[in-house]
């Protein structure tokens, strides 16, 4: 009877060991089909900012970013959107690229949209490669930065999720962002498929991400060939782009 008892227990943990493997892997895969994510070291990888090229064209697509880049005998690694825009295609609040400002910092704190559901955000490159995320108010502008782009709503504050984003809220979109992990190195992330604002904040402070920001909806666009998604259209202002 015990010998039974004991086979019958023992079927009972075998069972729910392979259970529970399988609801990881389920979760695992529906995770990794929900958001395209890429990890890239700044003082390593040549993470670059492009709106306009030398003749004050815009590159506009991600296909026309990597046509000039191979052109110049260089390699496309990943690029994506890089933030909002106005009706004329310039960049929405700070951008700086290669240490000049194009476009200066939007310091309002009310208006319409996700770039004003404060605290909104910058992201920027120093020099040396440091790759920082802060709040539009406490922002450090210096004559150090490389290139930095604003926009909003910031996803992730000191390691908590934006206060004004609500759990199971049902406004879904395609969003993409970038956050900071402790190492110092940057995570970019889309979603494949529409989510909310909470799980995509989740997914940065699940990361490790102590600050993250959104870029934008939609309209966003990812080439990432390593990860054999190639996305290539677009009609942006500020595109995010490693180059090799």
């Amino acid at each position: 009877m015990c010998f039974l008892l004991l086979l019958f227990v023992g079927a009972i943990i075998l069972f729910s060991s392979r259970w529970v493997q399988s609801a990881n892997a389920l979760y695992s895969s529906s995770d990794n089909l929900a958001i395209l994510s890429n990890i890239f070291d700044p003082r390593k990888q040549e993470i670059k900012f492009f709106w306009k090229d030398d003749k004050g064209n815009r590159y506009a697509s991600l296909q026309n970013l990597k046509t000039k880049i191979e052109s110049a005998g260089q390699q496309l690694l990943f690029a994506v959107n890089g933030g909002m825009y106005d009706k004329s295609h310039n960049p929405k609040g700070l951008y700086i690229e290669n240490g000049a400002t194009l476009s200066p910092i939007d310091k309002v704190t009310e208006g319409y949209g996700n770039f004003y559901l404060t605290p909104n955000g910058v992201f920027y490159l120093k020099n040396n490669g440091k790759a920082i995320i802060q709040t539009t108010q406490n922002v450090n502008l210096d004559r150090n930065i490389k290139y930095a782009t604003q926009s909003g709503p910031l996803l992730v504050i000191d390691g908590d999720i934006h206060p004004k984003f609500t759990k199971g809220s049902k406004h879904k979109n395609i969003r993409n962002g970038v956050g900071i992990l402790p190492s110092g190195n940057v995570l970019f992330a889309m979603s494949k498929k529409e989510i909310s604002l909470y799980e995509f904040a989740s997914f940065f402070k699940d990361k490790g991400c102590k600050n993250a920001l959104y870029l934008d909806g939609f309209i966003s666009k990812t080439y990432l060939p390593s990860k054999d998604w190639n996305q290539m259209g677009g009609d942006f202002a500020v595109i995010i782009a490693v180059v090799k």
